[in-house]
């Protein structure tokens, strides 16, 4: 009896592709798209650039008729609204800066798509993702470089436990992206050409801090002081919502030479602004650590450690230490300087092609 599994489709070709390879390889497909808009307003907002549109809908349900497979809309507004957008508003409120792609894979795409998934008897779940699945000697499942490094998209996959990487197929991730154009133009399939989704999918105009001071509304940090490294008042900012660390655009500051946001402090509601050479540093600390490879990570070992999606990866090595509320934090020292650590942001940790795990950094 063939294996079942529902397909997460974005309507774009690379969901689109992972459905067609898996039926060629005889599971029981079956796809949805997850309803992730609050609203028919947002929904038509997100139609052109986001990933879960009504332009999305329309487009996996084409595909869904060409490889003649069921195909359903599943609602997981509510999940989406707690666990991406309003933990993005209170990650901006508190001076920090998150990923939502991260936490939508993690407490939508996986927990909640899988648990919905299961109730209708499938054995696995399978996203567009470039990253490939793979079992160690001591039967941990990880995840590891998808076999093009322009694609890759491992750096948003690390916090997937073990029981969701073991009913997770990832079946694109064995192929360069111009060969699954292909492959979807040869199937017939009608998003061949489709340009791939960009920006945050609830933000399309990509403006992080309008969105999240409409979100708060009268609860949203005003304006308030730029600081230099002394202390002292240099100006005034709109917001501590409107800005990320290392940022050197839309200050508004006449400094006479370039200057950096290098702390954002929430409780003071101040940013403050320094060189270049204030934006670089060579250690950081992370918490709400997640493990794949291993079930700790080795101190005595070399990690490469990536601290935003862009990230190529710099050298590491790793120690553990004790936080003053008694949890346990991850003190990363890096071979070499790396730029703008940023509170909020995922600390990803590579061991060769293997994600080893990861973790959000605290400063």
């Amino acid at each position: 009896m063939a294996k079942k599994v529902v397909v997460g489709m974005s309507g774009g070709v690379d969901s689109s592709v992972a459905a067609y390879l898996l039926k060629q390889q005889g599971y029981e497909v079956i796809g949805v798209t997850m309803q992730i808009w609050q609203n028919e307003d947002q929904a038509c907002r997100i139609e052109e650039r986001g990933c879960c549109g009504l332009s999305a809908v329309e487009d996996a349900r084409r595909v869904a008729a060409v490889l003649d497979i069921p195909y359903y809309v599943m609602n997981f507004k509510n999940e989406f609204r707690r666990d991406v957008m309003d933990y993005f508003v209170e990650e901006y409120r508190h001076g920090r800066t998150p990923n939502p792609c991260i936490a939508c894979n993690r407490f939508v795409k996986w927990d909640a798509l899988l648990a919905r998934s299961r109730e209708i008897g499938a054995d696995y779940i399978a996203t567009g993702h470039y990253a490939r699945i793979s079992q160690n000697d001591q039967g941990r499942f990880y995840i590891r470089n998808s076999v093009t490094a322009a694609k890759d998209q491992t750096y948003v996959l690390y916090s997937l436990t073990q029981d969701q990487l073991a009913h997770t197929l990832m079946p694109v991730g064995e192929y360069e992206k111009p060969l699954v154009r292909k492959i979807a133009e040869e199937a017939g399939l009608p998003v061949a050409h489709k340009p791939d989704s960009e920006d945050i999918c609830f933000i399309p105009d990509g403006d992080a801090g309008a969105f999240v001071d409409r979100e708060l509304g009268a609860c949203a940090p005003g304006e308030g002081n730029f600081l230099n490294r002394a202390g002292e008042v240099m100006g005034r900012h709109k917001g501590i919502t409107h800005y990320t660390i290392g940022q050197r655009k839309g200050l508004g500051i006449a400094a006479g030479h370039r200057i950096f946001v290098t702390k954002i402090d929430a409780d003071s509601n101040t940013v403050t602004l320094g060189e270049s050479e204030d934006v670089f540093t060579d250690h950081l600390y992370a918490h709400q650590l997640c493990y794949m490879e291993q079930e700790r990570f080795d101190e005595s070992m070399e990690y490469m450690a990536k601290i935003r999606y862009s990230d190529p990866g710099t050298p590491c090595c790793v120690s553990y230490e004790m936080a003053e509320d008694g949890s346990e934090q991850l003190r990363v020292d890096f071979l070499k300087k790396v730029r703008a650590v940023t509170p909020g942001q995922a600390l990803v940790l590579y061991h060769g092609e293997a994600v080893a795990g990861g973790g959000v950094i605290l400063r």
